[in-house]
């Protein structure tokens, strides 16, 4: 059973919620990772306990699925503690993503991968809000949503441009291996967003030939990749043509 513990605010109540009814957050952007910092907080858990509750949402189920708070559940997991204080409450899917995504965003580091995945499942869930707001109103009314775009919104509240909000966005269209070499600062930003509209196919033709020659794409080399693509004429031997062209950064300059 939930047993109820300090009451702050008489709409927030903390319950302890055992380990065993919490699950993830479908889809969860963000990556929990058991590096030196979730250490850290493993020790924080074990010597002061949970600070600041997590957030869940309860299932028709009888579990509850996580909203904000899953580095802390996995400290606790590490901990091996059996429950977990949460404030639970009730939220439509579209407020839950928003709030799972407003709650992490603003962390100090997070990965091209996070962002865009984040900024994609936030952009959407607002639309849908817009979508509902737009049928509420009557018809001599005009709703707050369509008065900024949806996407000039989101970028406006986590301080990104219109144009870069598309940017992150279209990186969710990378296959997982190239993302990873985004993620590790490999592939560089706007050349992988261009890379982003080849073919699956022809996207991993671009990692094979990176990870066997390790040619780094360039911003030029890869929009020319991506028009070639849009033409019609990318093939296997165009692509390892154009990623095996030196690059003037890597020539060598004699003084």
């Amino acid at each position: 059973m939930d047993k109820k513990t300090d009451v702050r605010d008489p709409d927030e109540i903390v319950v302890e919620i055992e380990m065993e009814r919490l699950r993830a957050f479908p889809n969860h952007p963000f990556k929990v990772r058991d590096d030196e910092k979730m250490m850290e907080t493993v020790e924080s858990v074990k010597k002061r306990g949970i600070i600041f509750p997590a957030i869940v949402r309860k299932k028709k189920d009888g579990t509850y699925e996580m909203v904000a708070g899953h580095r802390r559940r996995r400290a606790c997991q590490l901990a091996q503690l059996s429950e977990m204080p949460c404030i639970v409450r009730e939220l439509t899917d579209d407020e839950a993503t928003i709030l799972m995504v407003d709650s992490n965003i603003q962390r100090e580091e997070i990965l091209p991968s996070e962002k865009a995945f984040a900024y994609k499942l936030k952009l959407e869930a607002m639309k849908h809000q817009g979508k509902r707001i737009d049928l509420e109103e009557n018809e001599t009314s005009t709703p707050v949503v369509s008065k900024l775009r949806t996407d000039e919104i989101l970028g406006e509240e986590v301080g990104e441009s219109r144009e870069n909000i598309r940017r992150y966005i279209r990186l969710t269209y990378l296959i997982p291996e190239l993302l990873e070499q985004v993620d590790n600062k490999r592939i560089a930003f706007r050349p992988a967003v261009e890379l982003s509209y080849l073919s699956e196919e022809n996207q991993y033709v671009v990692e094979n030939i990176f990870e066997f020659d390790e040619v780094t794409p360039s911003l030029s080399q890869a929009i020319r990749l991506k028009k070639l693509e849009q033409e019609g004429n990318l093939t296997e031997e165009k692509i390892e043509e154009i990623l095996q062209q030196e690059k003037p950064n890597q020539k060598e300059y004699i003084k």
